[in-house]
């Protein structure tokens, strides 16, 4: 079975360069290749010599502490999530039975004031957040 034809064929790679680097210029190719889009040295080469873009990624490694409390406080408010609708399942149950309901309401109102404090943190951090990396 013949390979598909390519949409627009000037796009194909078709010209051969080989070429030798000294290990101080590969290891600069390879660093860009590592913080980059690029898969290997030859696509970074190849980028260099017809001047495309290379997109390059930087970790900023001040966020690392406002990122773990985001995902912290997140776990929290899906345990939070959870026991909410266990109380409400449980209410509605105790309702058809005609027990009374006013012990599900006070767990789900103490609840809602944890989930309401958690909130509070998540709009601290991304305020701070936005102070920082939106321009102003």
């Amino acid at each position: 079975m013949p390979r598909k034809k390519y949409a627009n064929p000037e796009d194909v790679l078709t010209c051969f360069v080989r070429t030798r680097l000294t290990q101080k210029a590969f290891d600069r190719l390879d660093k860009i290749r590592q913080s980059s889009d690029c898969h290997s040295v030859g696509e970074v080469a190849r980028k260099v010599l017809s001047q495309e873009k290379i997109t390059l990624f930087y970790k900023d490694m001040t966020l690392n502490a406002a990122m773990e409390e985001l995902a912290l406080t997140r776990k929290e408010l899906k345990a939070i999530g959870i026991n909410i609708n266990q109380l409400t399942k449980g209410f509605h149950i105790a309702g058809k039975k005609g027990r009374p309901t006013d012990s599900y309401l006070f767990h789900v109102a103490k609840l809602y004031q944890i989930v309401d404090a958690k909130t509070d943190d998540i709009l601290r951090i991304v305020n701070q957040l936005s102070h920082k990396w939106l321009p102003r």
